[in-house]
């Protein structure tokens, strides 16, 4: 069981392992890279003081040698090649792993575990060895990197003051000094003037602080990350001293703190006067570095005011929308008893906690969008891998990372963008050698993009392999009585059956493909988000495939009709226009559920008789037009209300399946409104299976 300080080690150091997965991923294709290669050192350095600080001791000692090999390749004594980059990722993501058991205990003798520590002993062995360094297959680190800027030193000032109950965290600073002491010569001084009278003291309670100087060649980046853990209980002050025209390696540090000491401690000057003193007059702008780069490094207690930001969890975020969406419901009710009172003052009320309301909906639902890059940088990993893995080669380009969408559905569409990725490599990419016969380039693409449309984003998976192949679906599909040999269909038509459960035109199965699972579940996961999918292709060209997504799941803007006594919600994203349907309109139609729109023809469901309403019909029907992937389809209802904000809630265990509908509201009244699919209404009408009425709906693509 791990307490609450070490599940905030392993949510830190998640979200450090994606960045250093990114990196490596970057550092593959720019092996020579300094600032890559830096930010890996520093990834894996944080990770190794961190997790010995919080009892994570196997974490620590696996890291230790890897970290090692990346020090030799930060001097530019070795080369981060292809062989680094695999057993880096591949300790990335035992890490991982390890993180993601419940107990800390020691995981370092597994097999997979030992392998890789002592392949990095290997590299780093071989570098030490002269006589293995000659057989080793690593090239030595070229001249493009700049060695200089790599051994140029610099000289920082830090204050680091603990927060009185750092101690409680299992924290010893001691050893955070002892962290710096490795980075290059150090001077400390320790300052007890905050101790109290003994018999006020707390021993559990922290009173020391320090003054710290230090002389190395690592960033003002490398010295935050030594602090990133205890950054929220401390206050921590890091300032780059350095003077441009001094070589810092002559500056006497044990003298210089003195000064330091003696001129900010008792004669209360600052700092920049007490070095601009020390290195001589006039220094004009040669200590650029001393308040730019302390302002990067605002620290959480220095300005109690200026964090911008804070971790909040899943759960709070989650209740505050519920509650949010109760607000909603409840304002619906004032607003009705209002207007059906016709108080003025009531009314007036109303529309101003409708107005509160409608903004306090629109924060909360921003508090929990987050842009889908999140889960983009992910699939980089899964192409590279995966490529390899079938002997091709692939690049993967994402484009609108920074669209946002809620988090629930991000959630949720890690699995099936996984599913159509693999599926583009696996089936849609074609092998180097077979593409190079067919004029295109030995590396294929696979291009993943975001964009906002509307209350909804697209999602486009774009190949530039060899397409979906439309006759052998088709007599796939025949094959297994999904259809008849002389029915006619449009490619659309035909590529939908690439999400039938079992189907699969692959000739053998491999580990990738070739059961025929995978689209199935695409189709059910998007569909149980609210979205659909759609698939264009041409052979020899590529396949396109675009998923559309709600914004959010947990409040819509809905069009609540009523059909009798019964309220239904349609989506109103998909809404396009309301038209009238008269008994002529009937007549005229003969018995086809169809009717003429300015020249165009559009088919409609009957929600009476698609739900069993056994009651008649008013004269004058409303029909509700909407898009569905890019068909125009109408829903006949007795009345249309209009615009209606929409919580959505479960139906509960024993209606969860009932086809066509998505869930529930509550109206103002206290009516439940039932929320429609209309995508799966649509599936079980018979008319999308009728020739005659697919030729009507293809006239009106």
């Amino acid at each position: 069981m791990i307490d609450s300080l070490q599940q905030a080690f392993v949510v830190e150091t998640s979200e450090i392992l994606a960045e250093l997965e990114m990196s490596l991923l970057e550092l593959e294709n720019s092996p020579t890279d300094s600032e890559l290669i830096a930010k890996v050192f520093r990834a894996l350095h944080t990770i190794k003081g961190s997790a010995s600080m919080f009892g994570f001791e196997d974490i620590a000692m696996f890291t230790h040698d890897i970290e090692t090999a990346f020090d030799l390749i930060r001097n530019g004594k070795i080369l981060a090649d292809k062989r680094i980059i695999d057993l880096t990722l591949l300790s990335r993501d035992e890490i991982s792993n390890m993180l993601s058991s419940n107990d800390t205990h020691d995981k370092i003798n597994d097999e997979k575990s030992r392998n890789i520590i002592e392949a990095f002993r290997e590299i780093v062995s071989s570098f030490n060895n002269p006589a293995k360094q000659q057989k080793s297959a690593l090239p030595l680190f070229d001249s493009n990197v700049d060695k200089n800027k790599q051994t140029l030193q610099q000289l920082y000032y830090i204050r680091f003051i603990p927060g009185s109950d750092l101690f409680l965290s299992g924290t010893n600073p001691l050893l955070l000094i002892d962290e710096l002491r490795e980075m290059g010569d150090l001077t400390v001084s320790a300052f007890v003037d905050n101790i109290p009278a003994f018999n006020e003291l707390n021993p559990e309670s922290s009173y020391c602080y320090w003054d710290i100087l230090l002389k190395t060649s690592m960033s003002i980046d490398n010295i935050n990350d030594v602090f990133i853990f205890v950054a929220d209980n401390c206050k921590i002050t890091i300032e780059n001293i350095t003077k441009e025209t001094i070589d810092v390696s002559d500056v006497d540090l044990k003298n210089l703190q003195t000064v330091i000491i003696a001129d900010i401690n008792y004669h209360k000057r600052d700092l920049h006067s007490v070095i601009k003193d020390y290195y001589g007059a006039p220094v004009p702008s040669d200590l650029p570095h001393i308040k730019k780069q302390s302002q990067q490094t605002a620290t959480a207690h220095s300005e109690a005011d200026s964090v911008s930001s804070i971790r909040v969890s899943a759960d709070k975020l989650d209740e505050l929308v519920n509650l949010v969406g109760e607000l909603v419901t409840l304002q619906a009710r004032l607003s009705q008893i209002a207007t059906s009172n016709n108080n003025n003052d009531m009314i007036s009320v109303s529309e101003d906690v409708e107005r509160i309301t409608w903004a306090l909906r629109d924060s909360a639902l921003n508090i929990r969008m987050l842009p889908i890059g999140s889960i983009f940088s992910k699939f980089k990993r899964l192409v590279r891998d995966l490529s390899k893995e079938l002997g091709k080669e692939v690049e993967l380009f994402t484009e609108g990372a920074e669209t946002e969408l809620d988090k629930t559905v991000i959630e949720k569409l890690n699995d099936p963008l996984i599913h159509i990725i693999r599926n583009s490599i696996d089936h849609g990419i074609e092998m180097p050698e077979d593409r190079v016969k067919t004029d295109k380039q030995s590396t294929g693409s696979v291009h993943l993009s975001a964009s906002q449309s509307g209350g909804s984003v697209l999602i486009k998976i774009i190949d530039d392999g060899a397409g979906l192949d439309k006759e052998a679906i088709k007599e796939k599909a025949i094959k297994a009585g999904l259809i008849s040999e002389s029915a006619e269909l449009s490619d659309s038509e035909i590529f939908t059956f690439i999400f039938a459960a079992g189907f699969s035109t692959a000739k053998k199965v491999t580990n990738v493909s070739g059961r025929g699972v995978g689209m199935d579940v695409v189709k059910r996961a998007i569909e149980g988000l609210r979205g659909t999918v759609q698939v264009s292709s041409e052979k020899g060209k590529g396949t396109v495939i675009t998923l559309k997504l709600p914004l959010t799941l947990a409040i819509i803007d809905g069009l609540l009709v009523k059909v009798e006594d019964d309220h239904y919600v349609l989506p109103l994203s998909s809404v396009e226009e309301c038209l009238e349907l008269s008994q002529q309109d009937i007549d005229n139609a003969h018995g086809r559920h169809f009717v003429h729109v300015r020249g165009g023809i559009v088919p409609y469901i009957s929600l009476r008789e698609r739900f069993g309403i056994p009651t008649t019909r008013p004269d004058i029907e409303q029909i509700v037009v909407a898009s569905i992937n890019n068909h125009r389809v109408g829903f006949v209802v007795d009345q249309v209300f209009g615009q209606h904000q929409t919580v959505l809630k479960s139906l509960g265990k024993y209606y969860k399946n009932a086809e066509g509908i998505s869930g529930a509201t509550i109206l103002g009244d206290g009516q439940v409104a039932l929320i429609l699919d209309i995508n799966k209404l649509l599936e079980r009408e018979e008319l999308m299976e009728n020739s005659f009425d697919n030729q009507i709906l293809n006239k009106n693509k």
